[in-house]
C-alpha cells in the first residue's frame, strides 16, 4: 500500500520541526529520508508510525488515516539505538519480541531461524547481547524489526556508525526485503547511500527540499554529488 503524507507539521514547543511536509511513497519502494543531524528525519518516521501526534496535516497508509492498530501490527521498526535485552542472548530477544507479536510457536521458530540465518547471527544465537559488537547489535535489531514479515519497514539510521563492508552486508539485505515486496523508510545522513534507494526525500531544517527518483536527483547535480543540493537549500536560506 502506499504512504501518503499532505501539509505534515509539527512542533515542540516554539521550535517547529517538521514543515508542512507532502509525498508520496508507493509500494514495494524504498525511499530515503536524507538530511543532515537535526533536520528531522527521526521526527517525521516517529509521525508516520503513529508514536507522534502531528498537530497538522494527514499521513495515510493506503485509505487508513494513521495512526491506526490494524495497520500498527503491519510495520516494522528499527530504531536508532538498539532497543535490546543485553542479558538475554540474540535467540531469547527474538523469542521475547516474537512473543510480542503474538507469532505462534511453531511460526515463531522458523521464523528465528530464518532472520538468524539472514542477519548472519545463527552462530552467536546463545551469546548474551551485552557481549555483542555494535555491527551485530546492528543486525539483531534489524532481525527483531522483520520477524513478523511487515509489509512496511522503517529503519531509523540503521547503518550509524558501522563500517563500510557491514554496512554493504547490510543494504544488501534491504534489497533482498525489498524483492520480496517490502516498503522500506529508511533514514541516514550518509549521503552516498541514496544511490541504493529509489525516492529520495531530502530534508533541511525540518523542511523537504526535494523528493523525486534518486536519478532524477542525481540529474539535478552538477557533479553527481546529492550533497549540492543541501548546499544550495543553506545559501537560499542564508540569502535575506
Amino acid at each position: 500500500m502506499d504512504i501518503q503524507l499532505s501539509h505534515v507539521n509539527k512542533r515542540f514547543g516554539d521550535a517547529c520541526v517538521i514543515k508542512d511536509v507532502s509525498f508520496t511513497v508507493a509500494a514495494g519502494e524504498i525511499c530515503c529520508l536524507l538530511g543532515p543531524s537535526g533536520s528531522g528525519k527521526t521526527t517525521l518516521i516517529r509521525l508516520m508510525i503513529g508514536a507522534l501526534p502531528a498537530d497538522s496535516g494527514t499521513i495515510r497508509f493506503g485509505d487508513t488515516e494513521m495512526p491506526n492498530m490494524a495497520i500498527l501490527k503491519r510495520l516494522g521498526f528499527m530504531p536508532q539505538n538498539d532497543a535490546l535485552y543485553e542479558d538475554l542472548s540474540a535467540q531469547g530477544n527474538l523469542a521475547f519480541f516474537g512473543g510480542l507479536y503474538h507469532l505462534p510457536k511453531r511460526t515463531r521458530e522458523a521464523r528465528i531461524a530464518e532472520v538468524l540465518d539472514m542477519v548472519e547471527l545463527t552462530d552467536h544465537k546463545r551469546k548474551l547481547v551485552k557481549n555483542f559488537s555494535g555491527g551485530m547489535k546492528k543486525r539483531l535489531s534489524l532481525a527483531i524489526a522483520i520477524l513478523h514479515e511487515p509489509d512496511i519497514l522503517f529503519l531509523d539510521e540503521p547503518t550509524a556508525g558501522i563500517d563500510p563492508v557491514l554496512r554493504r552486508k547490510i543494504w544488501a539485505q534491504f534489497q533482498a526485503l525489498k524483492a520480496q515486496g517490502t516498503t522500506i523508510i529508511v533514514s541516514t545522513h550518509v549521503m552516498d547511500e541514496v544511490i541504493e534507494c529509489d525516492k529520495g526525500a531530502l530534508l533541511y531544517n525540518g523542511k523537504l527540499i526535494e523528493y523525486d527518483s534518486v536519478d532524477r536527483l542525481l540529474e539535478k547535480t552538477g557533479s553527481g554529488r546529492i550533497e549540492e543540493l543541501f548546499f544550495a537549500a543553506s545559501e537560499s536560506e542564508a540569502r535575506p
